[in-house]
């Protein structure tokens, strides 16, 4: 009988005991399903959330290729049970900022994207760079930033630059100059200098004041190349053909209009560009003359709104005079000036490459083989020449900005994707 019982409480104990392994097996298998499913449902919800991020950064690049110009924009919209925030910067240094993020529950993601227009670059470190044509100020004439160049740096009477100078090349020298910084030359002769001067073994120092140190360097000062490259400005070139050919002379004489891309003639049969007598003209792509341009009596030129911080170009074959408070703007925004450059060789001070003069304003000047002349009180944010002669009055005030300036093909410039990357 107690065999009976002890058989009978043994096979009660084992199917307590499968029992239990059983509920625990099966405990064990529902929180792993659970588990399973709460990583699955996690891993779906990360995805969802990463691929409703993307689409607010693709939803923002349609909205920009549709509509180029438009300012800095936020907005938000709801899909698939999260929500987008997409936030769209203004155009800085020829580039958009694009950053959206999405939120389902809890799950939050970010990406930035950085959306650039295609462009060139070019970087103006002096308030003026010469080349070998060195240059001429004119009594009272001033630069307010660094000058840098290739040949002499002369004044007939007393000439102004508020910052440094240097002048490269054995035998070149600085001449009846008042420098407001420090100088670097190989010879000195009848300068006034705030600050340091130093000069070239070989060279001479003749009635200087220095109210700094003089020092004296056996190595000679080297040259530098003039910034944009003719690679650069054959591009140019391609860019104003790319809008179709004007063969005949175009003139805006008070009147409004719009002009590029273009280019104005042709090599072989060059055709000139007037903007006069309080004419305005909005620049909408690189312009390029293959004769003259002139502007003058009030006329003013400047940058279509849609190049944003970047800059405009308008080139010229021929010469180029602007006169009787002429104006040259950029595009309204920071960063964005109007660079006028001519190929023009001439070295003459009656028909220079560039002649800018009776207040006109506003640009950046530039020369590749020629004279720039600055007369009668103009004034100029930059200039860079082979040869500058700054005749009385005149005045160059250089701008930081300029240290990196962008160059695009006008408002239709095409855009790419610079980055695009998960910020959080």
């Amino acid at each position: 009988m107690r065999i009976k019982n002890k058989k009978g409480f043994i096979a009660i104990f084992i199917t307590i005991l499968i029992m239990i392994v059983v509920v625990s097996v099966g405990l064990g298998l529902s929180i792993l399903v659970v588990n399973s499913q709460r990583i699955l449902i996690n891993a779906v919800s990360s995805k969802k959330v990463y691929y409703l991020t993307e689409i607010g950064v693709e939803d923002a690049l349609l909205r920009l290729r549709q509509n180029p110009q438009m300012t800095s924009f936020s907005y938000a919209f709801n899909l698939e049970g999260g929500t987008v925030n997409v936030g769209i910067s203004d155009v800085l240094g020829g580039s958009r900022t694009i950053l959206s993020s999405a939120n389902i529950g809890s799950r939050i993601k970010k990406i930035k994207a950085v959306y650039t227009i295609l462009s060139s670059e070019a970087s103006f470190f002096y308030g003026v760079q010469v080349g070998e044509g060195g240059m001429e100020i004119g009594n009272n004439a001033r630069v307010k930033g660094n000058v840098f160049s290739n040949g002499t740096i002369s004044s007939s009477n007393k000439g102004y630059i508020d910052n440094n100078v240097v002048v490269a090349n054995n035998g070149n020298k600085i001449k009846n100059l008042e420098i407001g910084g420090d100088a670097l030359s190989y010879s000195c002769e009848n300068c006034k200098i705030t600050g340091d001067l130093t000069y070239v073994s070989g060279g001479t120092i003749s009635g200087c004041i220095v109210s700094g140190s003089t020092f004296v360097r056996t190595e000679k000062i080297n040259p530098e190349p003039l910034p944009i490259p003719e690679s650069q400005i054959i591009n140019w070139k391609q860019e104003g053909l790319s809008g179709g050919v004007i063969n005949n002379n175009v003139v805006y004489n008070s009147v409004t209009g719009s002009l590029g891309p273009v280019q104005i003639g042709t090599p072989s049969a060059p055709k000139n560009l007037e903007i006069t007598n309080n004419a305005r003209v909005k620049i909408t792509g690189t312009v390029y003359v293959t004769g003259n341009i002139i502007i003058s009596n009030n006329a003013v030129l400047e940058l279509d709104s849609g190049y944003g911080s970047t800059s405009g170009v308008i080139l010229a074959d021929g010469r180029i005079t602007l006169k009787n408070n002429a104006i040259l703007r950029g595009s309204g925004h920071p960063g964005s000036y109007v660079l006028i450059l001519s190929t023009n060789p001439s070295l003459d001070p009656s028909y220079p490459a560039i002649l800018v003069g009776n207040n006109a304003q506003g640009a950046i000047f530039y020369t590749t083989s020629g004279l720039i002349y600055l007369s009668n009180n103009m004034k100029a944010r930059e200039v860079t020449g082979y040869k500058i002669k700054i005749n009385n009055n005149a005045e160059v005030e250089y701008e930081s900005g300029l240290q990196n300036v962008y160059f695009s093909s006008g408002p239709g410039g095409s855009w790419t994707i610079e980055s695009w990357k998960v910020v959080e």
